[in-house]
């Protein structure tokens, strides 16, 4: 379910900036941004040629809009996020992303539907993760998956992102990737670490949906590597659907989770994006909510 809440209604976009994000977007991109023009033909529609370049638009650009809009996936919508939260601006996100997990939780599918929402002022609240202080709408990791993410990146430009996928992932699996580290000052070793923004079902390590954008919890899903054979356990109960009741996996809900790292500055990621951390780590969730145009909210 998922909660209304105030923003000013902008009569064919009027008073709204959409950021283009050139790298994430799909190869009908152009034709993305036609359908924006068709159906919200008072916004302006900025597109840099440099992705490089989409965080500091959005920054020069927020503070004289009414509301900002960012096309593209999942780590172009947490970076707009930020931005709006920090300018007191609503966000308007249209999916054009290899993966738009959080569009697809927000109720935006189209262009047609977004553009209504925001011509009528129908929107939702949504609570923002911070990792480190970096924003996530959907997920924070630690310890295997950042590792992963970071060996397809140096692959994917020789062999495509779904093969570089595949090879990063065997790649990871065959070396021992446990970190070891104080959780909330318990000691741990930690194979896998997810942080979800909000309960995220089903349980196990695949979560696929949620249904609060603002419950005001942090789901908080670990593999232990101590013990024999724990990582071979886990991948065991994986492939049979019975992750959650291995000994390996731990679940909690929390308000807010404290890593140290042992061995110095963690590897983060956050809605897919890596970034170096510090050795002591807060993942919380931002004090207010953020406003976003959802078709839901009608």
């Amino acid at each position: 379910m998922l909660t209304r809440i105030d923003a000013p209604a902008l009569p064919a976009g009027r008073g709204l900036t959409v950021i283009v994000n050139p790298s994430s977007g799909p190869s009908d991109s152009d034709e993305l941004v036609a359908q924006i023009r068709h159906a919200l033909p008072a916004a302006t529609i900025l597109e840099p040629d440099d992705p490089d370049d989409v965080d500091a638009r959005l920054r020069e650009h927020a503070p004289g809009a009414t509301a900002i809009g960012i096309v593209g996936g999942d780590g172009s919508v947490s970076g707009a996020a930020a931005v709006a939260a920090d300018a007191g601006k609503p966000l308007v996100v249209v999916p054009g992303g290899t993966l738009n997990h959080f569009a697809r939780d927000l109720g935006v599918e189209t262009v047609a539907g977004v553009a209504r929402a925001v011509e009528k002022g129908e929107a939702v609240a949504v609570q923002r993760g911070l990792v480190d202080g970096r924003t996530f709408l959907n997920t924070a990791s630690f310890a295997t998956y950042p590792q992963l993410v970071d060996a397809r990146e140096a692959l994917e430009h020789r062999v495509g992102k779904w093969p570089a996928l595949a090879v990063a992932l065997a790649r990871v699996l065959r070396r021992e990737n446990a970190i070891d580290v104080e959780i909330d000052g318990y000691a741990a070793r930690i194979w896998v670490a997810f942080v979800g923004n909000g309960m995220y079902e089903p349980a196990g390590l695949a979560p696929r949906r949620r249904a609060s954008l603002d419950d005001g919890v942090l789901d908080v899903r670990l593999v232990n590597a101590h013990g024999r054979w724990a990582r071979t356990r886990v991948i065991g109960a994986a492939l049979v659907g019975r992750v959650p009741r291995c000994r390996a996996f731990d679940r909690r809900v929390v308000k807010e989770l404290r890593v140290r790292c042992l061995a110095g500055a963690l590897r983060l990621a956050a809605d897919g994006e890596t970034f170096d951390g510090g050795d002591d780590v807060l993942i919380r969730l931002a004090p207010e909510p953020l406003a976003l145009y959802s078709p839901v909210a009608g």
